[in-house]
């Protein structure tokens, strides 16, 4: 008689070798463990771990190791019930006055007027919410036609990333002290919005969690001001945070939510997207009062800068 053939099976010691880094990053993520520079930015990356967390749930079932096999489903469970409700979304259809805010992050002013404006026209936002302004930037905005379509604006340029700014189509009024902004230029203003509660807005745009400024990005998020009942704000600009972020997840729960999670699109890339590089995280946001309805959010290429323009149709409480 031949001897019966064995099996192929993964080594145990294989299995658990694929299950723990996988395990570890969902503990970190459910639990917000994330504290340095590194583990802030390796965060990000937790859509693309939740998609190979299935690896090791095949592994372990090769390698008949139930323990093994027990801990992967429950990472993998773990990671996929944090990422992937934003790809379905949860918003309704809603009514009130309609409010389209468009943010982008300019690249140092490097990005292209012409395009730009190409999305004013064809989006028509009310909102205009730009980081990384220069006042070579404003003029060629202005030039490129933003002045006429858009005449309100409380600005704060500078020759560096830190300026920002807001356009828009109705009256602005400069906000002094409604928060501290740590980092960046970050503008703020109440917008007049005919027919719906007074609108607050914020140009968001902390330092990136990078070394040291890892401190002042976690401090500039935990800074920013949480929903009040008697106005609407929306924050909107390159938070430099996703929402696998434990600081970002700690501001939305002050009374916010992130438009294109709320309706599905939150798992698109914003950044980077120049020079051939594919956007890989998304780190771009609208946020909004848990008060507004959101209808749809779409994200555009834009030459000239590394991020791409976030657009988020929103309907406002009327007053």
């Amino acid at each position: 008689m031949t001897p019966a053939r064995r099996r192929w099976r993964v080594p145990k010691s294989l299995a658990w070798a694929a299950v723990a880094p996988f395990a570890a990053w969902a503990v970190a993520r459910v639990a917000g463990l994330e504290r340095d520079s590194l583990t802030t930015q390796l965060m990000t990356a937790t859509p693309y771990a939740a998609a190979a967390s299935l690896v090791p749930v095949l592994l372990s079932a090769l390698s008949r190791n139930r323990a093994a096999t027990a801990v992967a489903l429950v990472t993998a469970t773990a990671l996929g019930f944090s990422v992937l409700p934003r790809a379905i979304g949860s918003a309704e259809a809603t009514t009130g006055t309609p409010l389209r805010v468009l943010t982008l992050n300019m690249l140092f002013g490097h990005a292209d007027p012409g395009v730009v404006m190409d999305l004013v026209r064809r989006l028509k936002p009310d909102v205009l919410s730009a980081q990384e302004l220069t006042p070579g930037m404003v003029e060629e905005l202005d030039a490129a036609g933003l002045k006429e379509a858009m005449p309100h604006r409380v600005l704060e340029p500078e020759w560096s990333a830190g300026g920002s700014g807001l356009y828009a189509r109705y009256e602005l009024t400069p906000l002094e002290g409604m928060f501290e902004a740590i980092g960046h230029n970050m503008p703020a203003a109440r917008m007049s919005l005919p027919g719906a509660k007074p609108v607050e807005l914020v140009s968001v745009h902390p330092f990136p969690p990078l070394g040291r400024q890892v401190h002042d990005w976690t401090a500039a998020l935990d800074a920013l001001p949480s929903a009040v009942p008697d106005r609407i704000r929306i924050l909107a600009g390159d938070f430099n945070a996703s929402l696998d972020h434990v600081a970002m997840r700690r501001f939305l729960n002050r009374g916010y939510v992130d438009a294109a999670d709320a309706v599905g699109e939150g798992l698109v890339p914003t950044w980077p997207a120049h020079r051939g590089i594919p956007p890989i995280i998304t780190i771009d946001h609208v946020v909004v009062d848990q008060r507004v309805g959101v209808n749809e959010v779409s994200i555009h290429t834009v030459t000239g800068t590394d991020h791409r323009a976030v657009f988020a149709d929103l309907r406002v409480p009327a007053s």
